[in-house]
């Protein structure tokens, strides 16, 4: 499954705020989009502000150690000595860089650029800027992950429709020519599975076992894991194979044709989005405006 960053972007009082998630990581939120609240001019010296708090060193200080193990206790202890005078001042690059900090990342450039931080962080970030806008930033997020969970929803159940149709497709034609009367349920059953396996080797470059041992903290196989781009070019691939088995193509000669056509609709895929646009068909529908969501709450 992919492991690059998935970008969002939420509307509060007509600032648009980036929201950055990794798989299997937390959500990052841009500070540089919510100091424009306060400052749409110079965000950046906003953040700056923040930093130079002793409030915020020592908050930003035991976030790190409770989540990072990592974290540079002798560089903090001198952020935190110094915080609050006149004469500090912090970067968020200088407290990433000085004391290994993961909560805060910091990019640089004309676009694209700024610090973003964790979810805990931004919030408290927000609340600094201003409380009433903080809670707007948790109505939107909420909303963006409510999003997020039904796009998953309706991944998960064109897989679901795709390996029912083509599963009985596949068995079918296995069992109408491969499958010999007088074969044992032993027999019948090691057919069932090596052609199963046949489609893993040919989409995934290994068989269910093969998966198991090198995965033994996972249930199932990798079929349960597969992405959605995955599971398309397994319905093609199923539907393929039950062709050239009916043709009498042995084993060794589908599965060759099979990895081919595999790698080329995984690349055709990939190159045209065409599963992004599928995954969009949940967002069509229009989002309520804060005014919306003001008159919800009074």
């Amino acid at each position: 499954m992919s492991t690059k960053n998935i970008k969002n972007r939420i509307e509060v009082n007509g600032i648009g705020i980036s929201v950055i998630t990794k798989p299997k990581d937390a959500d990052f939120i841009s500070l540089t989009d919510i100091a424009k609240y306060k400052n749409s001019i110079a965000p950046a010296d906003v953040v700056k502000n923040w930093l130079r708090r002793k409030d915020t060193i020592e908050f930003l200080g035991l976030w790190e150690q409770l989540n990072n193990p990592n974290f540079n206790m002798v560089d903090f202890d001198q952020f935190k000595n110094s915080a609050g005078s006149n004469a500090f001042t912090l970067s968020p690059k200088q407290w990433i860089e000085s004391t290994n900090a993961i909560g805060l990342r910091s990019s640089s450039g004309r676009y694209g650029g700024g610090t973003l931080a964790h979810y805990d962080i931004a919030m408290e970030f927000a609340s600094w800027v201003s409380p009433e806008f903080k809670l707007y930033i948790i109505k939107e997020f909420q909303r963006l992950k409510q999003s997020e969970a039904y796009n998953n929803a309706i991944e998960w159940n064109v897989r679901r429709e795709l390996a029912k149709a083509n599963y009985i497709l596949q068995t079918d034609t296995i069992k109408d020519c491969l499958i010999l009367p007088e074969l044992t349920k032993g027999q019948i059953n090691h057919i069932y599975a090596s052609e199963a396996d046949l489609l893993n080797v040919a989409l995934f470059g290994q068989t269910a076992s093969e998966f198991r041992k090198q995965n033994p903290d996972k249930k199932g196989n990798q079929r349960d894991y597969a992405s959605i781009d995955q599971n398309i070019v397994m319905a093609n691939l199923q539907s393929q194979n039950a062709l050239m088995i009916e043709q009498g193509l042995p084993q060794s000669e589908r599965l060759q044709t099979l990895r081919k056509l595999a790698i080329k609709q995984l690349r055709s895929l990939e190159f045209n989005h065409t599963t992004d646009k599928i995954k969009k068909l949940s967002q069509s529908q229009e989002k309520p405006s804060l005014k919306e969501v003001k008159n919800e709450n009074q």
